[in-house]
């Protein structure tokens, strides 16, 4: 009961989340063959500044059908809409809103504040797993269409960096909710915390090469094949620490 309570809570953000998601992976493949049309026409050498190295980084990186996908994909789609979606699930379902029937009901219910917790994070998590996956998996499925290759295992691998790292971004908005009682508290701050940290990596050492998004682009195991552990376990503890938080502050919480 409080597993489907929780699904029905967020079926929609699942739904809308799968949706686009899938889309956009659909889009980066078919696309290709456009792409690779237009390549000859960018500007190798002429352009100075960052926004030439960029050019030229997004052109080398196209030059090639794994570059292209993990670029377009992995880089920049999933990271971005991922975190998003993940934010979205992870928002609300715990502090109820309106009336104060709504809450004497949640509280009602045969189960600890601590299981309510749980059942909320493991149906979000959940749905957030196949956000995660499905969509890379279509890649693919779907590359030989273009005329391309791409390997399952890494598909499977990006999927996994995807979820272990964007599940921090939905535990803190998880533990955000069991604090505030409205969805845009929650949803602002985690928001702005994923965004300062997308403009602090690029410019801190550290960061650059083993920050949160650079964990969920699974951007050293593009560029060296080593699956980036140290990132995978540090997000994974933030998030149980996370969780363990939210489970606290909801269970001493005063309705």
């Amino acid at each position: 009961m409080l597993f489907y309570k929780s699904w029905l809570e967020t079926r929609w953000r699942f739904a809308i989340g799968l949706l686009l998601l899938a889309g956009s992976a659909v889009e980066v493949v078919f696309i290709y063959p456009k792409v690779m049309q237009l390549m000859p026409l960018v500007p190798m050498n002429g352009a100075g500044g960052e926004l030439g190295r960029r050019i030229r980084e997004g052109a080398a990186l196209a030059s090639t059908y794994r570059g292209y996908v993990w670029s377009q994909w992995m880089r920049q789609n999933l990271t971005q809409m991922g975190t998003l979606f993940a934010v979205l699930l992870g928002t609300g379902g715990l502090v109820p809103q309106g009336s104060r029937g709504a809450a004497l009901f949640t509280l009602s219910l045969p189960a600890s504040r601590s299981r309510l917790v749980g059942v909320r994070a493991a149906a979000g998590l959940a749905e957030f797993f196949v956000l995660a996956f499905v969509p890379c998996l279509l890649i693919p499925l779907l590359s030989p269409a273009v005329g391309e290759s791409y390997a399952s295992g890494s598909a499977i691998v990006h999927g996994l960096c995807a979820f272990v790292a964007g599940a921090v971004f939905f535990s803190l908005a998880l533990l955000l909710s069991t604090v505030f009682g409205d969805l845009w508290r929650p949803l602002l701050i985690t928001c702005a915390v994923a965004a300062a940290l997308a403009l602090c990596e690029p410019f801190v050492p550290g960061l650059a090469r083993y920050g949160l998004f650079q964990v969920m682009s699974g951007a050293m195991y593009f560029r060296s094949g080593v699956l980036p552990w140290g990132g995978l376990v540090t997000s994974a503890a933030v998030t149980l620490a996370l969780l363990y938080a939210a489970r606290i502050n909801f269970a001493r919480h005063d309705f």
